[in-house]
């Protein structure tokens, strides 16, 4: 509504409302319907179906624990022949949400606390005692109080020294909860019994459900060599997705298991590459002195990384939606008029039908 005033000051409101116009073409009537088969497809079919655009939804709640299996056998002049189980190779023993494996290492033996002569790189790992020693027959250096002898400086084994950890499994336990709709669950499905679980491991194709993994399976279907990983070490992604339609059976809500590799490879950028730290083991001897063997230790580090929504109908969400698309439909007359009164040879003709002006004739009185 709009108000003017004429020249002797009385004044006058415009009033405006809808008007029918029929307009005979058949580019316009099937432009029109085309428009809103588009709509009605993309409300009904995008919105509603793909999208579920009727459900109320939550994101996942997750905990995550493993458990590593597996025997490897060493041999090295450092160490001689070992037997390596999960109390040797997996360091820390718990960790959330992730793991690691040892498969390669450069073992320093005997170590005691004295001084010694440095390796030139090597002072940030000792303190100087302000002294010049022989290093060898020819060269002198920096005397140190360190850990002596130094770390070895070495490039690590190839093949690996644990190349026997791609045959070790883990089991994967993973407990999910929905906490707007109250649901929870895990991945040992009600279907596997104890007796599936001591033998199953998984595969995509006969044992999609078992949540025991070999290591060297899920570095493979991250497209990786396990072998050649063991060297440096690296960083797999065990991911674990749980969609869920809540308006399903519960049966259906299981979880999908992908891989793949974390840590960078590029070979243009390979400064630091795989994943190592160092640790020891500390051993006195009778008459007290202490020693230990430095190891630096190379692995794979997995990390389960768990992802999900849940979907649940609810009519809030679904009234939104349907009005979103009532007010789409109403959008498709408007181009409609916009493109008659614009476009079209006989726009003005349209244009003189559309509005019609009509004066004011006064109220009926009661």
């Amino acid at each position: 509504m709009t108000s003017c005033c004429d020249s002797v000051g009385e004044c006058f409101f415009d009033y405006y409302t809808s008007k029918i116009l029929v307009i005979r073409s058949r580019k316009v009537g099937t432009l029109n319907r085309f428009t809103q088969a588009l709509v009605i497809a993309y409300v009904i079919g995008y919105v509603c179906v793909l999208k579920k655009g009727y459900q109320d939804t939550d994101t996942v709640l997750s905990s995550v624990t493993t458990k590593v299996k597996g025997i490897a056998l060493t041999n090295t002049t450092e160490l001689g022949e070992r037997i390596w189980d999960v109390a040797d190779y997996i360091i820390p023993p718990q960790e959330d949400g992730s793991f690691f494996v040892l498969t390669n290492m450069i073992i320093t033996p005997n170590q005691t606390q004295s001084k010694c002569a440095e390796v030139s790189h090597y002072g940030r790992h000792s303190v100087r005692t302000g002294r010049c020693v022989n290093y060898n027959d020819t060269v002198k250096s920096c005397e140190v109080l360190s850990w002596c002898p130094l770390e070895k400086i070495v490039e690590p084994p190839n093949p690996p020294l644990l190349a026997d950890a791609e045959n070790f499994t883990v089991l994967i336990k993973n407990n999910i909860r929905y906490p707007k709709f109250n649901f929870n669950k895990r991945n040992i499905l009600p279907n596997i019994n104890s007796s599936y679980l001591t033998q199953c491991v998984f595969s995509r194709k006969t044992d999609p459900d078992c949540p025991i993994f070999r290591l060297k399976d899920i570095v493979e279907e991250a497209e990786e060599d396990f072998q050649t990983m063991a060297v440096h070490g690296g960083v797999m992604g065990v991911q674990i997705r749980w969609d869920c339609d809540l308006d399903m059976p519960q049966s259906w809500c299981v979880p999908r298991y992908t891989f793949r590799r974390l840590d960078n490879k590029d070979p243009e950028n390979n400064v630091a590459p795989g994943y190592n730290f160092r640790f020891a083991k500390y051993y006195k001897d009778s008459d007290g002195t202490e020693t230990r063997t430095l190891i630096k230790g190379y692995g794979i580090r997995f990390d389960v990384l768990v992802f999900g929504q849940a979907g649940k109908f609810n009519i809030i969400p679904t009234l939104l939606n349907i009005g979103a698309g009532l007010a789409l439909l109403g959008l498709v007359n408007v181009i409609c008029d916009w493109i008659v009164l614009t476009i079209m040879t006989r726009k003005h003709h349209y244009k003189e039908q559309k509005y019609t002006y009509v004066d004011d004739f006064g109220l009926v009185s009661i």
